[in-house]
């Protein structure tokens, strides 16, 4: 096999892959193979044909056709494996030429542009020392936190007054374009400054009583004339504002377990230390992040880029080519940093040797699973039905490689370092857990890999019985 490469873009290559008539040969004889087990010949079982015999009867331009639809990919992955290539995206392949007999001068050759990760050298991850914000707890996150708490304690009662910022409402909406009613609600509940609703119905609604109505310009945010502007009626039925509990030893033992408001108030401290323990965790994390992408030049893959924020716009908007200049903008800049974030883990990981166990994988897709509400091995057996596993696992490596750089690297505050080991665990506790938890994800595995495979057997007996 000769391969060339060029460098199209800095992270896009077109490979020309030229294969030899040996290396075919192979993938010509399995096309025979498998012609035969789908063909009748007078004379012959089926399955039993005579490669010469295919080749006779339907001509070696069928059996290099068959050939060439498994030998592409395999020689497409080899010659990736050879260049130490990294593609971040299913190749472009494009057959170029193909042998017209098996001792054909013309070779099998053919072209794959695809986009790969570009290469960068990463600084000793032991040299490095960062800096970050301490965690800090102060009378302000405990009251935050006690405020919190007070109003999910907090009553409504009506007033007999104009309603003002924080006010809940009982209104009825009418929308009409050209004087058409084209949409209306009765009994709606809204809080004013919530901005729940449309734009300029916190200031159509201060200052109105109970009774009152008044009608103000806005635009519809959804329905058949979503973006159109409409004449809005907003008629107010009730006002009533939220009454906050007292501060006091009743509220804390109606709150909690505790008898005196002082010392709910020390165990919401504590609360809130372990609530900045994790904040400052997350900022070590991003801090870390932000001075390799800053320190190191990380191109990012065009194509890629551009499907990226495609998806990131579709979860902003139903119609992305309705996006504003700024939500494209965003769901570009999220775009680029999601890929540089993987780009870059991807290359620790991979100078890191980081191994990703089958415990790894069970235990990371049950924890998703759960996220959702779904039974563990029913997902898991999705996931490996769909193809899903290689992308979890790589998931996984990426964690897994960010938690070993981070525990390489030196955190500090004000000169002090930091001790994040309850967050990042100890690479010997990390290997003493994935031993634990082998046993048991191999259980899981194979009752995963037994649900597909049950599947499969079911659906080859339903296509015996057709």
């Amino acid at each position: 096999m000769k391969i060339s490469v060029r460098n199209l873009e800095p992270t896009k290559v077109r490979l020309t892959i030229t294969v030899e008539n040996d290396e075919l040969k192979p993938y010509l004889d399995k096309a025979r193979t498998d012609i035969a087990k789908q063909v009748n010949i007078p004379g012959f079982r089926k399955g039993h044909v005579p490669g010469k015999l295919v080749e006779q009867r339907f001509g070696f331009g069928a059996i290099a056709g068959e050939a060439v639809q498994d030998a592409v990919p395999e020689f497409y992955d080899k010659a990736v494996q050879e260049k130490d290539l990294r593609p971040m995206d299913q190749p472009k392949l494009d057959v170029k030429d193909i042998p017209d007999t098996e001792d054909s001068d013309t070779k099998l050759k053919f072209t794959a542009e695809v986009e790969v990760r570009p290469k960068f050298d990463l600084p000793e991850l032991s040299d490095l020392t960062i800096e970050i914000p301490a965690a800090e707890v102060t009378d302000d996150d405990v009251n935050q936190r006690l405020e919190s708490l007070r109003k999910s304690y907090a009553t409504l009662a009506s007033v007999d007054r104009p309603a003002a910022k924080d006010d809940f409402t009982n209104i009825d909406l009418t929308a009409r374009i050209d004087d058409e009613v084209v949409d209306s609600q009765e009994g709606v509940s809204y809080q004013l400054g919530s901005g729940t609703m449309l734009d300029g119905m916190d200031e159509a609604l201060e200052g109105l009583s109970a009774g009152e109505e008044t009608t103000f310009e806005g635009t519809l945010e959804a329905g058949e004339h979503e973006g159109e502007k409409a004449q809005i009626t907003v008629k107010v039925n009730s006002v009533k504002e939220e009454q906050l509990p007292e501060l006091n030893d009743e509220f804390a033992t109606e709150a909690s377990e505790y008898d005196t408001l002082d010392e709910f108030k020390e165990q919401l401290r504590k609360d809130s230390a372990e609530v900045a323990e994790a904040r400052q965790a997350t900022e070590a994390r991003d801090a870390f992040l932000a001075k390799l992408e800053g320190d190191i030049e990380i191109a990012v893959p065009k194509g890629l880029k551009e499907k990226l924020t495609e998806q990131n716009l579709g979860a902003v908007v139903a119609d992305p080519k309705k996006a504003t200049k700024e939500q494209k903008q965003e769901a570009e800049e999220q775009a680029e940093k999601q890929l540089r974030d993987q780009i870059l883990l991807d290359a620790i990981t991979e100078k890191l040797d980081v191994k990703v166990s089958q415990s790894d994988v069970i235990n990371f897709l049950a924890s998703v699973a759960q996220q959702y509400g779904m039974d563990p091995n029913q997902f898991i057996s999705s996931v490996v039905r769909n193809g899903q596993l290689p992308g979890a696992a790589q998931e996984v490596a990426r964690s897994k490689g960010l938690l070993a750089a981070m525990r390489a690297v030196t955190f500090q505050h004000d000169g002090e370092d930091v001790d994040l080991s309850k967050f990042l665990g100890e690479e010997e506790e990390q290997v003493e857990n994935e031993a634990k938890a082998e046993e048991e994800a191999s259980v899981q595995a194979a009752e995963a890999a037994a649900a597909v495979a049950a599947e499969a057997s079911d659906k080859a007996e339903e296509a015996k019985e057709d």
